[in-house]
């Protein structure tokens, strides 16, 4: 029997607030930390629990959320605010000797077309070393990868 992909995916830590939850998947983190420079009060590597989700409102949560460029985090409203949805079009920008970075409607498909992920965020790998491929695991930096 094969595996879903959110089970081929690992665990996922979930970060529960009055208004919002924040879904964090470590497997697709590669530590670009923009959620940590958005709101350094909410995201605090440093410390367990790393996230504390009512340290800021809501919208700043959810925006700083939806700035981590590789999928691994993501909300739930509890407040009727907005969900994150996919932006209109998609795009693919290659980072300086790093990954392919993914926004939009994203379905990422094997070679048997088994879905591997949909998503409205993925940090694809183009280095050849990631141990999650194709998604990016931040193994560019270790080998050197240049574009």
């Amino acid at each position: 029997m094969s595996s879903t992909p959110e089970q081929e995916r690992g665990p996922t830590r979930k970060y529960a607030g009055e208004a919002i939850e924040v879904h964090w998947e470590p497997r697709l983190c590669i530590h670009v930390r923009n959620c940590v420079r958005r709101l350094p009060n909410v995201f605090l590597p440093e410390s367990r629990p790393w996230v504390v989700v009512d340290a800021a409102d809501a919208d700043a949560v959810a925006a700083a959320v939806e700035s981590c460029p590789t999928g691994a985090l993501h909300h739930r409203r509890l407040d009727g605010g907005p969900q994150e949805e996919a932006v209109e079009e998609t795009t693919i920008e290659a980072r300086p000797d790093g990954p392919l970075f993914v926004r939009g409607s994203v379905r990422v498909v094997a070679a048997d077309g088994r879905l591997i992920r949909q998503d409205t965020r993925a940090a694809l790998c183009r280095c050849g070393a990631s141990a999650t491929k194709p998604f990016c695991d931040g193994s560019h930096r270790r080998v050197g990868f240049s574009a």
